[in-house]
């Protein structure tokens, strides 16, 4: 796996999005995805566990905010908590708890977040 074949180069930046890691063809395991081009393997994508793309997903919105979610207003946390329900971000366990959390706010208000555009 060569760091400048122009496919590797292609897909880093959503592998690096998605939490995943890439590693050689030869070394994946059986939840890993191989991805081939031309018919040859060129790396395998190590996806990462649901809880750690949560994690990695509310870091890379902290950095597009420019600030911790925590400082950030109530509309705009309400906007951090759409965006994160359209991932499916209270799928995974203990997910309401995670954002809170990040948010600065209690389940409750998440809850009431979530609420809100269902009315």
């Amino acid at each position: 796996m060569s760091a400048d074949e122009p496919f590797i180069t292609a897909v880093k930046p959503l592998v690096d999005a998605m939490g995943g890691e890439m590693v050689p063809p030869d070394e994946a395991g059986p939840d890993d995805v191989v991805l081939s081009w031309q018919g040859v393997d060129v790396v395998a994508v190590r996806l990462p566990q649901l809880a750690d793309s949560l994690d990695h997903i509310l870091a890379a919105m902290e950095r597009k905010q420019g600030k911790p979610l925590a400082d950030l207003d109530r509309k705009a946390k309400q906007e951090v908590v759409r965006i994160l329900e359209a991932r499916g971000a209270f799928s995974v366990r203990h997910g309401v708890e995670t954002v809170a959390s990040a948010l600065g706010v209690s389940r409750f208000t998440v809850y009431n977040y979530l609420n809100r555009d269902k009315t």
